[in-house]
């Protein structure tokens, strides 16, 4: 799965001051508020690379009009090799959906869930150099998803500093989330990823430790949105509400996604001061 490119308010504006009127937002992720600047500043979001409509044959046949269905019409002699009966027509099968596959985290074996105060650093030594490092965990009902990102954050070449569950017997969420939090906070982790059956819950957790910053997020407008403008540093994911797929894609764009500045850094600045005012 390849990173989506995010159109940000930051891009916009560069490309206003560099005199550019259109910005080619092809299968890119657009946020909200780089659709409002655009506007403001007069600059086109453009899609292209659409084929365009093509006057000559495709080499699919058309049906030349008559007046009766399986009738040919004047001149044109069915071919002798077809039977151009309805009946014949009936016996072509449907079309077979594509099999998704199966989920490979689901049925991997998983071994005794780590106490929260012994969690395990498990940091990908190969390729902790290449990216970020993400402190990541879960609770009982995010275990499969946990694998998956797990791997995604593999794929995109950071490490991971997993604190658990790794069974789905029941535990509590607050204490994986805190340890997610605190390697966030103290510097351990760049970012961090934490899923329980909502994300709500963790988000709540995470969010009492000092210098965090968590979002509980459910789609890339809300991920995109908490980095450009909140510059969260945690990432909440509530498996019981999502795909792990939908999962992947938030997970890219939380991680593409940079801290716009600007006019948003004094109001993240005072989130943070409400750490000291308690």
């Amino acid at each position: 799965m390849s990173r989506r490119r995010v159109i940000t308010e930051r891009e916009v504006e560069r490309s206003a001051r560099a005199g550019e009127k259109t910005i080619d937002i092809t299968d890119a992720v657009v946020t909200p508020s780089a659709r409002d600047v655009a506007v403001r500043v007069g600059v086109t979001l453009t899609r292209s690379g659409a084929p365009a409509a093509d006057p000559r044959p495709t080499g699919r046949r058309s049906k030349p009009a008559s007046p009766e269905r399986g009738t040919p019409a004047r001149g044109i002699r069915p071919s002798p090799s077809k039977d151009t009966t309805p009946a014949a027509r009936n016996t072509t099968p449907a079309a077979r959906p594509t099999p998704r596959p199966a989920n490979v985290a689901a049925t991997r074996a998983v071994t005794s869930p780590p106490s929260p105060a012994a969690a395990t650093n498990v940091v990908n030594k190969s390729s902790a150099t290449k990216g970020l490092t993400v402190a990541l965990g879960c609770d009982h009902g995010g275990v499969s998803m946990k694998s998956i990102i797990s791997e995604r954050l593999r794929e995109l070449g950071h490490g991971v500093l997993d604190f658990g569950t790794v069974t789905k017997e029941p535990v509590d969420y607050p204490d994986f989330a805190v340890l997610v939090a605190n390697a966030v906070a103290d510097g351990r982790a760049t970012m961090g990823v934490m899923i329980d059956g909502a994300g709500i819950g963790s988000c709540m957790a995470a969010n009492k430790v000092r210098g965090v910053r968590a979002a509980m997020c459910y789609d890339v407008t809300t991920a995109a949105n908490a980095r450009e403008h909140n510059n969260a540093n945690v990432l909440t994911l509530g498996a019981g509400l999502i795909g792990s797929r939908l999962a992947t894609v938030i997970l890219d764009t939380f991680l593409a996604t940079p801290f716009a500045g600007g006019r948003h850094a004094p109001r993240v600045d005072k989130i943070d001061a409400l750490d000291r005012s308690g």
